[in-house]
């Protein structure tokens, strides 16, 4: 029996897989790819031979009866699906049941969606002495959100907000911030197919107009909203300086200037 890789291609760009993701894809026997959200150029670092299908049409008890059956013929076998394995996937699902089937497993993570947002748009998510602290949640759809975990109550904490499969859930975010008490005028940032060759676009808006921007823009799917305090901070001069690199701040590696 084969073993099986969750291995996270990263957010769009083929050169954004990790090289360890990269290497697993050039042994593979067997790759089971996410279609409709990893590019198929990601299947040229396979060899020839490897078999691949794509998971967009099928359900959960598909996939795994594909993965254990590669498992059985192939000692290396791929699940390659977008973003890093860990956030908004299928994970615990899927390794369950491999398990029982005596499939050993093992994942590889990959560049997640929310960073490659903010390297694309310029921008920092924690800012010294107004930020430290990074939320990763989603706005409420199909999948309800658990208690305690109302994006109201999280955005009453000020902080940075990354914003999961939700950008066509402008009136719930919007109601759910207002109620939080952001203003119209909070800046935001959304990045569509954050690096994906000709496909990736940045939007920069405030609460109050964000969404006629991404219509415009023609930003429908598989975006990244950025919501908080930290955001423009690369354009503003008078923006607070991490103390790590001040003259008189001293660690292991530098002694303490007097200024």
């Amino acid at each position: 029996m084969g073993k099986v890789w969750f291995v996270g291609a990263g957010p769009g760009a083929v050169d954004m897989i990790t090289v360890r993701g990269r290497e697993l894809l050039a042994r593979a026997g067997a790759i089971l790819y996410a279609g409709s959200l990893v590019s198929p150029r990601h299947l040229d670092f396979a060899p020839e031979g490897c078999v691949c299908a794509d998971s967009s049409a099928m359900t959960l008890d598909e996939m795994v009866a594909w993965l254990v059956e590669q498992a059985g013929r192939h000692t290396t076998v791929i699940r390659l699906q977008t973003g890093d394995p860990s956030l908004y996937g299928a994970l615990p699902e899927m390794v369950r049941p491999l398990t029982r089937a005596g499939v050993q497993v093992e994942v590889v993570a990959g560049v997640p969606s929310f960073a490659a947002a903010a390297a694309a748009a310029m921008e920092s998510l924690t800012l010294p002495e107004s930020v430290q602290t990074v939320i990763l949640t989603r706005a409420p759809g199909r999948t309800p959100m658990p208690d305690g975990e109302r994006l109201r109550e999280l955005a009453r904490h000020g902080t940075t907000l990354c914003l999961h499969l939700s950008i066509t859930l402008w009136p719930v975010i919007r109601e759910e911030l207002f109620a939080a008490g952001w203003p119209a005028s909070a800046p935001v940032v959304v990045v569509g197919k954050a690096t994906w060759p000709q496909e990736e676009r940045i939007v920069r808006g405030a609460l109050a107009d964000i969404e006629e921007a991404c219509r415009q823009a023609d930003v429908r799917s598989q975006a990244m909203i950025l919501l908080g305090p930290a955001l423009g901070a690369c354009q503003v001069d008078a923006a607070p300086h991490s103390r790590l690199y001040a003259p008189e701040f001293g660690h292991g590696f530098r002694s303490s200037r007097e200024t």
